[in-house]
């Protein structure tokens, strides 16, 4: 009987304090009833822009348009099939509505649905559109957001498609076993991070080398062999005498194998948990955990390839663009979000949401010298497209292989601007494009410029 009874207390309690979940979930009943009861809600972008909005033609037929059709297929997604995206990640706010009890009336007795309530994204419509056409025809993902708050400001994934017709396309898209069409890349992807992750092995080596990591040489020919094994500069390009700093401005993989070496693998095996490898992310909408395990069994062929980020590492777009809001934002990691106040149907806020801190990931001080080495790099090594601008930037690119073909490569760039109060951060993966200073580098600059309003 007391089992019984704390089953039934603790049902009520989760019931109570998980609403949303229950009434969100795929099986149960009163969705149907709050969709038979009040029409869904409108989603807006930040500027105010239509997103998503229900019609109703003369037979009082509703149809969910999107008026920007492939531009925020991922980021919005679709409210049909399923649920996906905003879509999905809203839906009991959508579905529910605070109208006053007069408007609530005053629709019975004409007839018509109580009017759903509203959200209001986080999303900017002119950066997404730079965003959407800078990639162009290239799969890939894009994330752009704030580091001082995680608010997310653009989102896009390639290939993508037109949420106007996803009831058209549904069935060809689950037949075919080969399309990624519905795959938001930017959340869900997993990718090799290629020198981007440089970033965390410097971390680590700083970590390890607090007083003396300024004061690191290495001459580079070019490659670094250990054993049987042999780590190549990214087109065989030889740095010659480099310290620390150039080695991460000019993306050296010789460099870097061999700092890898250096490192405590437990320790570093710490730092990857610090920063969320193989865990779950405070994100609230879907997406894969990033991938990489080091410990005191990792191989010597493991770690270096480990620390130039190959091998077995594997990253999504979203978690190597919390890394580094976390260094724009003095070490402390924002939790990601997309929808920033619910209103009703005269515009009153019902719900409003707030930036929360999740943790520290670095020190201060850690994340300070992680700035001054990714602004090194749009000054003097592999991002100098970013240079001579009227803000600064601060960044790394990367050239991520990811087959047996040494020339095929995914072009990453992640970085911030201003470099000394960072107001935007930029995660850009261009899949099979080649060198990120080459490809991915300047969609970061039309980013941050329509950003800045340039």
């Amino acid at each position: 009987m007391g089992v019984f009874l704390c089953m039934m207390g603790y049902t009520c309690y989760y019931a109570a304090t998980h609403k949303q979940e229950l009434i969100n979930n795929s099986y149960n009943g009163r969705q149907e009833l709050l969709t038979a009861q009040n029409r869904r809600g409108t989603i807006y972008a930040a500027g105010g822009q239509v997103l998503a909005e229900t019609q109703t033609d003369e037979n009082d037929k509703e149809t969910r348009v999107y008026p920007y059709e492939n531009l925020f297929a991922h980021a919005v997604g679709y409210a049909s099939n399923g649920k996906y995206g905003i879509e999905s990640l809203s839906n009991y706010y959508l579905i529910n509505s605070n109208a006053k009890l007069a408007d609530k009336v005053a629709s019975e007795v004409a007839g018509n649905k109580y009017p759903g309530d509203s959200v209001v994204t986080t999303l900017d419509v002119d950066v997404q559109e730079v965003a959407f056409k800078s990639l162009g025809i290239y799969k890939g993902a894009i994330i752009v957001s704030e580091p001082s708050t995680g608010k997310i400001i653009a989102m896009v994934s390639k290939p993508d498609f037109d949420p106007n017709e996803i009831d058209v396309i549904w069935k060809d898209l689950l037949e075919d076993k080969e399309s990624t069409v519905l795959l938001n890349r930017a959340t869900q992807g997993l990718y090799p991070p290629g020198s981007t992750f440089k970033i965390v092995t410097a971390l680590e080596y700083i970590r390890e080398n607090p007083e003396t990591y300024s004061q690191y040489t290495y001459q580079c020919s070019g490659r670094f062999t250990s054993g049987q094994d042999t780590i190549n500069c990214y087109h065989g390009s030889v740095h010659g005498h480099e310290d620390f700093t150039k080695s991460f401005a000019k993306s050296c993989n010789a460099s870097f194998a061999n700092i890898g070496m250096q490192l405590d693998r437990n320790r570093f095996g710490n730092t990857l948990d610090e920063l969320l490898f193989n865990e779950e992310l405070p994100a609230a909408f879907a997406y894969n955990k990033s991938r990489l395990v080091i410990d005191e069994n990792t191989s010597d062929s493991d770690v270096l390839q480990a620390a130039i980020g190959q091998g077995t590492t594997q990253i999504t777009p979203l978690h190597l663009n919390m890394i580094t809001c976390a260094i724009a934002n003095k070490g402390v990691l924002m939790k990601p979000y997309m929808v920033d106040y619910v209103k009703n149907n005269e515009n009153t806020v019902v719900r409003q949401f707030h930036p929360v801190t999740y943790k520290k990931l670095m020190s201060e001080e850690e994340a300070a010298a992680l700035t001054v080495l990714m602004q090194e790099v749009v000054e003097s090594g592999t991002g100098t497209k970013l240079s001579g601008l009227s803000y600064t930037a601060a960044g790394k690119t990367g050239s991520a292989e990811f087959n047996s073909v040494k020339t095929d490569s995914h072009a990453w760039f992640t970085g911030f601007a201003p470099a000394e109060d960072p107001q935007v951060c930029v995660t850009i993966i261009i899949e099979g494009a080649g060198s990120g200073g080459d490809y991915a580098v300047p969609i970061a600059k039309r980013i941050f410029n329509a950003y800045f309003g340039l």
